[in-house]
């Protein structure tokens, strides 16, 4: 593909019901929410699987982020069914969805693990540690996408240099 004519993430009238959906602001919330909440977790499970201390939050914390994916799965859903008209798998995003399933698929698994208890607490944290490197790929991913739409943002009209006001 040559850099001189890029695909473009979106049409416009994409773009324009992306602008116009409150999807589009519910997303823009929840993934900061859910980056902080992956943070604060990280942080738990590695001081957990280093020192052996407050692994219950640590193992609890994986939960809580574990829910907060699945609410940001299903809201964009939501958003790209309103942008694309589809729920899943539109073009644009198709591979950030293939590897969203996969995170799910991790984040899935350990709650099934911790909540029949058939793992050790130290294996419950080694498979969180590879549902949060799962996630840290898929949200790079997104975040490579949202630079791409602002790179692709429609010039704005101006006026030109010597254009009187009318009064």
């Amino acid at each position: 593909m040559s850099s001189a004519n890029p695909v473009l993430l979106y049409t416009p009238a994409q773009r324009a019901r992306r602008d116009a959906s409150g999807w589009t602001l519910v997303q823009g919330l929840l993934a900061p929410l859910q980056f902080l909440v992956f943070l604060v977790s990280l942080g738990l499970v590695l001081n957990s699987l280093q020192t052996g201390e407050h692994t219950d939050w640590a193992l609890v914390s994986v939960v809580i982020k574990t829910l907060v994916l699945y609410l940001i799965m299903v809201t964009g859903s939501i958003w790209e069914k309103v942008v694309f008209g589809r729920y899943l798998f539109a073009p644009a995003f198709f591979w950030e969805d293939v590897v969203s399933m996969g995170v799910l698929a991790l984040h899935t698994a350990y709650l099934w693990v911790w909540w029949q208890g058939l793992w050790s607490a130290q294996e419950q944290l080694w498979l969180a540690l590879a549902a949060y490197v799962s996630y840290a790929i898929n949200a790079a991913q997104y975040i490579r996408k949202l630079r791409m739409a602002r790179l692709q943002r429609p010039a704005p009209l101006v006026a030109p240099h010597n254009a009187q006001a009318s009064l």
